[in-house]
């Protein structure tokens, strides 16, 4: 591909983040400073907004208000769960967005998201080139669950892996004050990959935290579960308990479908649906042993608790959107931005190019080694890798004690 000129547009997909906002913000504000582009425009909704034809103009947003997105969470722009068909089996969608992108003149295509909104860059990508139109088209890394494949890890985990931790820290100061001892069962995001539960772990190690951590990546026996809590609740009273909401059994059956047929509903890309896990959890620990239990689902708080993001995190959030925007304006198409971790007793990452085409729809697990033998707990090598994505202090402003969030006007494309 080449240098373009004309029009770029960015958008936002799956699951917020705390600082899925400030990756936005870094291509934005490195679109609006470059003579390639004509107009930036952001997707209402993701790729549905090219569809619908609902385009914000966020050329005529304040600059001031837009810097407020470096500390404001979830989608400004707006999300979506919507996926693509195979253009060779129905290109139907594909023709709407090549018309889309001719009437605003769009050479430049940024998508903001997870697995799936990779596959999503992949194949618009795919199909532009098939048809001759010049588009370069980059995809942004965003997912908490810090399961993209080809990427160190991605904008949204190492503030979301600092909620969980904390959390549980401060869990632990609540349920110790009673006499009579309990047990609490906390649930934490992850579908296929536990790195999310695994960063309750780091409570443990700079304090309180779970005694039990158990992710999707070990498979999970309900028998081996009861032992474990049973032995640990005889020994010391109070038990932490932390599960991915992804646990399976040996079989590949989510151990949620035991209690609920929530995880035989799937959504557009074919996720089962999870939660409840926790609380049914704790009723059977309940019914067994006959103690005080509870169950905590952290649910949606954990991807969008800003007042707690990592400074790292909302920093390389940043240069992943800025990263984006230069490598498409350099020429480059069909990449996706990675981070690449330098070795050395110091942190320090750069961003890389991958293929989005190889990036697309694969998951990056919590290495096995990284697990304890028993599948209960995880392994010093873990905190290794992630204190240093937590690091940090947010800025975000406040008014009248309370966040400032950025406030968009998204004047609507004509």
């Amino acid at each position: 591909m080449k240098q373009l000129s004309g029009a770029c547009i960015i958008g936002q997909s799956g699951g917020p983040s705390s600082v899925i906002n400030a990756s936005v913000l870094g291509c934005v504000e490195a679109a609006l400073k470059s003579p390639l582009i004509t107009k930036v425009y952001g997707a209402a909704h993701g790729i549905t907004g090219v569809l619908d034809d609902k385009l914000y103009d966020l050329t005529q947003e304040d600059p001031a208000e837009l810097a407020l997105l470096r500390y404001t969470p979830s989608s400004a722009l707006g999300s979506c769960r919507y996926k693509l068909k195979d253009f060779l089996v129905d290109d139907t969608d594909y023709k709407r967005i090549l018309e889309i992108f001719k009437k605003y003149n769009v050479r430049y295509f940024f998508y903001n998201g997870g697995n799936d909104s990779m596959d999503t860059c992949s194949k618009i990508s795919s199909y532009m080139a098939q048809n001759g139109y010049e588009c370069n088209i980059i995809g942004i890394p965003k997912t908490i669950d810090n399961d993209l494949w080809g990427t160190d890890h991605c904008p949204g985990y190492g503030s979301a892996a600092k909620y969980v931790a904390t959390t549980c820290m401060e869990l632990s100061r609540d349920y110790l004050v009673y006499q009579d001892p309990s047990i609490m069962v906390i649930e934490i995001m992850g579908r296929n990959a536990g790195w999310l539960t695994a960063a309750a772990s780091l409570a443990k190690k700079f304090g309180m935290g779970p005694d039990l951590v158990y992710l999707p990546e070990v498979p999970f026996d309900m028998a081996s579960f009861m032992e474990d809590v049973a032995e640990l609740h005889k020994k010391q009273g109070d038990v932490m308990i932390a599960v991915s909401e992804g646990i399976r059994d040996a079989g590949g059956s989510y151990i949620s479908s035991y209690f609920t047929d929530t995880a035989n509903e799937k959504d557009a890309f074919g996720h089962s649906q999870m939660g409840g896990l926790a609380a049914n959890l704790a009723n059977f620990i309940k019914n067994k042993l006959g103690v005080k239990v509870r169950g905590i689902e952290f649910s949606s708080i954990q991807r969008c608790a800003s007042h707690v993001a990592s400074a790292t995190d909302i920093e390389e959030a940043y240069m992943a959107g800025k990263a984006a925007f230069e490598a498409a304006a350099s020429g480059i198409s069909d990449k996706m931005v990675a981070f690449k971790r330098a070795e050395g007793p110091l942190y320090k990452c750069e961003t890389v190019l991958v293929d989005l085409a190889d990036t697309a729809n694969k998951e990056k697990m919590v290495p096995r080694e990284w697990i304890n033998e028993k599948g209960n707990g995880v392994l010093p090598a873990f905190a290794e890798y992630a204190l240093p994505l937590i690091q940090g202090e947010t800025e975000q402003p406040k008014e009248g004690g309370l966040p400032r969030f950025a406030q968009l006007k998204r004047i609507v494309a004509r």
